[in-house]
């Protein structure tokens, strides 16, 4: 491979979380560039965290993994240590909290601030932070299908709390964390912020946002959610934090949706693609339809991204569950 297809040849990448949906493909989308990878995980010796990343074509030779904690602190310090870059990913994504403190905020907050500091100590350059459309959107101003949500918006942290919206709380405080951090120590700091991230899985675990699609398209309810998402795919996402490490001009936020639709859509443009598959036929109330709204993809093309369709995604990702034993049909016939 010559150097010119190689951006990465010679390079040292750290990737945290990388066990994780969008970590992973990350990793494999580094090793194709030519890096050498350090990878951390919670535990090495998991191998439901790290078989499917040692199985990547250039894994055998340039992935080192490397265990790291969140919540210890200097417990990236190893990892981190002699990289070029650092793109970290590790937070946690899911619903069903009991402590929101213990099991989202501070794994988001404090985390992000462990690996800065890190970073810090290995003075490194550019650092490209995982964060979400959560971190933006939620502010109390209306979403409607006429306004464009773009970078300069900021969520609210105390609306969302009063609302209980914790997972979005952890991404917004996370990033205003990283950005004080990155003002103090003269960090750069550059954030990715997708919305439902979806498209083929790589790991054997299932995550939160394909797990969306497979609430839909397994038979376990007969309603929809009364909710419009941003929806974008995992493969723009992972390359988008390359290239904002690689790409001298990128700065600041990218936020990355493709397209945000109602969950009744979602379900509408799998009943065109799988007529044969049982889906909910109904909303979950009778309220009117939460409305749509646009968000910005000005940005984001300005780093070299087209983002691929959205029907693409949820075709990828009802494959990539079916082909893990997340769900069973037959699509020969369809």
């Amino acid at each position: 491979m010559s150097s010119a297809a190689a951006p990465g040849a010679g390079k040292v990448m750290c990737v945290t979380g990388a066990s994780g949906y969008i970590a992973s493909w990350i990793v494999k989308l580094l090793l194709a560039r030519g890096y050498t990878v350090r990878a951390t995980v919670r535990d090495t010796a998991d191998p439901k965290k790290t078989l499917h990343l040692r199985a990547l074509d250039g894994a055998k030779d340039r992935l080192h993994l490397f265990k790291a904690n969140l919540l210890d602190e200097g417990s990236f310090d190893t990892a981190i240590d002699g990289c070029d870059g650092v793109l970290h990913t590790a937070s946690p994504f899911y619903h069903n909290v009991k402590d929101p403190q213990a099991e989202l905020l501070d794994p988001a907050v404090k985390g992000t601030l462990n690996v800065l500091s890190s970073c810090k100590k290995a003075s490194i350059k550019r650092v490209v932070v995982t964060s979400s459309m959560a971190a933006v959107a939620y502010n109390g101003k209306p979403r409607t299908p006429d306004v464009i949500v773009d970078e300069t918006w900021l969520s609210n942290p105390e609306i969302c709390a009063k609302m209980q919206q914790w997972y979005v709380v952890s991404k917004t405080l996370a990033e205003e964390a990283a950005w004080k951090f990155a003002r103090d120590y003269g960090l750069e700091i550059i954030t990715i912020n997708p919305a439902m991230v979806i498209g083929p899985l790589l790991q054997p675990t299932l995550n939160t946002s394909a797990e969306a699609i497979l609430k839909l398209i397994n038979g376990s309810s007969s309603t929809y959610t009364n909710f419009s998402f941003g929806w974008v795919n995992v493969k723009d996402v992972a390359l988008a934090h390359i290239l904002a490490y690689e790409v001298p001009s990128a700065n600041g936020r990218y936020c990355m949706v493709e397209r945000v639709i109602h969950q009744s859509e979602v379900v509408n443009i799998i009943r065109k693609m799988y007529p044969t598959i049982p889906l909910p036929d109904k909303c979950a109330d009778d309220k009117p339809l939460v409305p749509t709204y646009q968000v910005s993809k000005e940005k984001i093309r300005n780093l070299g991204i087209e983002l691929v369709p959205l029907e693409v995604g949820i075709k990828e990702t009802i494959e990539s569950l079916k082909e893990k034993g997340f769900v069973n049909f037959d699509s020969s016939n369809l």
